[in-house]
């Protein structure tokens, strides 16, 4: 989508000054990083996932405790400790240390594709909000990504406002 209004802008600016001084020539701006923060379903989202990924979160927190007491364990008693004592806990250590890593890479991953889902749908939403709120209020192109833009162009609070009604 975003290629197209880039190819389109290009077009546009291409075409001469006879478009750019058009007067009824209506281009608007949204700001997707702006409605996937402080829309309504975006923040419901967020708190969603925040509240599904609970759970794993605080399994995630138990097991890194348990590694760095382990480690903390190590080293005070690595004085008292006889040579196969040491190798079993560094060994225990290491095991619980990989188990760790590969939870949290789990938990990322997962939490990650969870994410993307829900902004998808969220994504999705605001272009057919944009839509219609150009279909309506005739805009000629509304970009998404810009270098600069005034903000008299910038209908990004319609699009969040929208989506709050919905």
């Amino acid at each position: 989508m975003n290629k197209i209004a880039l190819a389109l802008a290009t077009a546009l600016l291409a075409a001469g000054p006879a478009l750019l001084n058009a007067q009824d020539l209506k281009i608007g701006f949204v700001s997707l990083d702006r409605i996937l923060r402080e829309a309504a379903p975006a923040v419901r989202a967020q708190k969603k996932l925040e509240k599904e990924f609970a759970p794993r979160d605080q399994e995630v927190q138990k097991l890194a405790k348990q590694v760095k007491d382990l480690q903390t364990l190590m080293e005070k008693e690595a004085v008292t400790m006889s040579e196969s004592q040491r190798r079993e806990r560094e060994a225990e250590l290491a095991r619980q240390t990989r188990d760790l890593q590969r939870v949290q890479r789990e938990f990322r991953e997962d939490a990650n594709v969870r994410r993307n889902e829900e902004l998808s749908v969220i994504v999705q939403r605001a272009q057919e909000v944009i839509k219609q709120i150009a279909e309506a209020e005739k805009y000629d192109l509304i970009l998404q990504e810009a270098v600069y833009r005034s903000p008299r162009i910038d209908i990004t609070d319609k699009v969040i406002k929208a989506l709050a009604d919905k």
